[in-house]
């Protein structure tokens, strides 16, 4: 993975949205993808763009890796997306336009990597984590005090449509960036909820997204597998370091007895943080156990708290790989499960001081 501090490819922003407006504005092929799983972030950053550009009569077709939310078909509607991993790519896909949302880390691209670092020179990335591989796209549309890619993304579609607020915005581009804003900040509850989220949220709610409607469609169509797999990652729940950190584990066994999805154990962390003494939470997925011709591959999620013994799990997180926010990241780790956790609660452990 390139070090995002390296001179040669620094993460940080070349263009912004107005530029980032003009240069799509030139294309006439344009495909727009995210990190593999997309959550709401992922999914309603790429449809509102997408929706904006096909609008203005470009050749636009949206890409998602790995597993989908059970919601995508509702929210996409009559939008066309493909799953590379059902559909494959196809065979003439060459766009004079790549647009990579959500993300600028290599690590969450498997699948689509050699497609994308083809095609460097010609792609954009619009992203608001706060380290990435610079040298995934030419164009670098970065807002690190976002709380969704979502926000820069709303910026490029006024520009594109020429539109002074997104107030303005058609319903069908609004509606998948309230999504996307209210997704990554647990339907405004987080820590980076700030006035500029609100005052957007205000503009798509005018612009005619349905706030509740999206609600129901995203958080309350949980199949009871979903519930099945929270008892069983519940009944691993372990405390350490005087009950300041939680963690949980799920195997791949688990998933398959509780007849859940790999979707189906986002959010697990968040709910642990209730516990007053928690400062971090974590859930540590078993991908592959070693077996089958595959080396062992742990994923792991962490979230934490703000207050004064707030852990940065970005920062630790990128200790193990991976990366993310200060109070929600990730990684995959290339080891199984139980040296994944050992290491992990090593570095939490440290970390608490």
């Amino acid at each position: 993975m390139t070090d995002p501090r390296d001179e040669t490819h620094p993460w940080t922003a070349n263009t912004d949205a107005a530029g980032a407006a003009r240069w799509l504005a030139d294309r006439t092929f344009v495909v727009v993808t995210t990190h593999t799983k997309p959550d709401g972030d992922a999914v309603g950053s790429t449809l509102s763009l997408a929706r904006t550009l096909h609008s203005l009569g470009k050749r636009t077709e949206v890409w998602y890796l790995g597993a989908l939310p059970l919601w995508l078909p509702e929210i996409a509607g009559e939008t066309p997306v493909r799953s590379i991993e059902r559909d494959g790519l196809p065979a003439d896909a060459d766009p004079d336009g790549v647009v990579l949302l959500d993300t600028g880390s290599w690590s969450q691209l498997d699948g689509l990597r050699a497609w994308l670092a083809a095609r460097a020179e010609r792609t954009l990335v619009i992203d608001h984590h706060l380290h990435g591989d610079g040298d995934i796209a030419a164009m670098r549309l970065l807002d690190t005090s976002a709380a969704a890619a979502c926000q820069p993304v709303a910026d490029v579609c006024c520009s594109l449509l020429g539109l002074p607020s997104p107030s303005r915005l058609p319903r069908e581009v609004a509606t998948p960036l309230y999504l996307g804003l209210a997704t990554d900040t647990g339907w405004f509850r987080y820590s980076n909820v700030r006035p500029p989220v609100m005052r957007l949220a205000a503009d798509l709610i005018e612009a005619g997204a349905d706030h509740v409607d999206l609600f129901r469609v995203v958080e309350q169509q949980d199949e009871p597998g979903r519930f099945r797999l929270l008892a069983t990652a519940l009944s691993s729940l372990e405390f350490h370091a005087n009950d300041r950190i939680a963690l949980m584990s799920l195997r791949m066994e688990d998933f398959h007895r509780a007849k859940a999805d790999a979707t189906d154990s986002g959010g697990f962390a968040d709910k642990v943080l209730a516990v007053r003494t928690v400062v971090a939470a974590a859930v540590l997925t078993e991908v592959s156990d070693g077996t089958q011709g595959k080396p062992p591959l742990t994923k792991i999620s962490l979230r934490s708290k703000d207050g004064p013994a707030a852990i940065d799990v970005n920062e630790l997180s990128r200790s193990l790989g991976g990366g993310g926010h200060a109070r929600a990241a990730g990684a995959r780790v290339a080891a199984p499960l139980a040296e994944a956790r050992s290491r992990l609660l090593d570095a939490l452990t440290k970390a608490l001081g």
